[in-house]
C-alpha cells in the first residue's frame, strides 16, 4: 500500500499574506511529496509496504524512518493551520489546556521560544502529557509518536518552511503562526480524542 500525501485543507491561497502560495509550491507540493516518493521507493517489496504510516514510524530508523516521519509531521503541520486563525482559543477545554500553561501570553512566548531555540531544522510542539499540555521541540524529523506524549499541534521550523515569506526572521514568522494561522479546532480535535 503506498503512502500517499492528502489534499491540503485549504487553498494554497488561503494563508497569504503571511504564508505565499510559492511556500507550497515548494514545501508542500515538493518537500512533503518528495518525502512520500522517498519513503515508497524504500518501502517497496519490504514488510514496512504493507504497514501504517504511523506503525513505520514506530518501528524504523535512519532513512525510513526521516521520510516517514516528515510525511506524517507536514500533515500535521497543515492541519495546525488554518485561514483566520489564531489569537487565545475560545472557552472550553482547549483554553483550560492553555490555562495550565499560564494563559495564552505565556503559552505563546514560550512556543516562539520552543520554536527558537531548535537549533538548525525541526518543530515546536504542544503536546499532552500525562493529561496536561506541555510545549516540546524535537530536531530534524524527530516527532512525539515515538514518545508517550500525544501531539495537538505542530510548528514547522524548517527554514523551507518561511524563508520565502519571513526570510530569516524565524521569530516573526512564529508570531505570525500565533497570532494568524493556528488552528484550535485542530487541537481541540485532537484533545477529545486523546480523552
Amino acid at each position: 500500500m503506498a503512502i500517499e500525501v492528502p489534499p491540503l485543507p485549504y487553498a494554497k491561497t488561503a494563508l497569504e499574506p503571511v504564508m505565499k502560495q510559492e511556500t507550497f509550491d515548494y514545501h508542500y507540493e515538493k518537500h512533503h511529496k518528495t518525502y512520500a516518493t522517498t519513503l515508497n521507493g524504500l518501502i517497496a517489496g519490504k514488510p514496512e509496504e504493507s504497514k501504517s504510516l504511523v506503525e513505520i514510524i514506530k518501528s524504523s530508523s535512519g532513512p525510513v524512518f526521516n521520510n516517514a516521519a516528515q510525511v506524517w509531521n507536514h500533515t500535521f503541520f497543515w492541519e495546525s493551520l488554518k485561514p483566520n486563525g489564531g489569537g487565545a482559543p475560545p472557552a472550553g477545554p482547549v483554553a483550560d489546556l492553555i490555562a495550565g500553561l499560564g494563559g495564552w501570553d505565556k503559552f505563546k512566548a514560550d512556543f516562539i521560544q520552543a520554536g527558537l531555540t531548535q537549533f538548525g531544522s525541526g518543530w515546536a510542539w504542544l503536546v499532552l502529557d500525562g493529561g496536561k499540555g506541555k510545549i516540546v521541540k524535537t530536531p530534524n524529523a524527530e516527532t512525539p509518536l515515538t514518545t508517550t506524549d500525544v501531539p495537538l499541534l505542530v510548528c514547522d521550523v524548517w527554514e523551507h518552511a518561511y524563508y520565502l515569506d519571513h526570510r530569516n526572521n524565524r521569530k516573526g514568522f512564529l508570531e505570525a503562526f500565533c497570532d494568524k494561522l493556528l488552528n484550535w479546532d485542530f487541537v481541540a480535535k485532537n484533545l477529545a480524542a486523546a480523552k
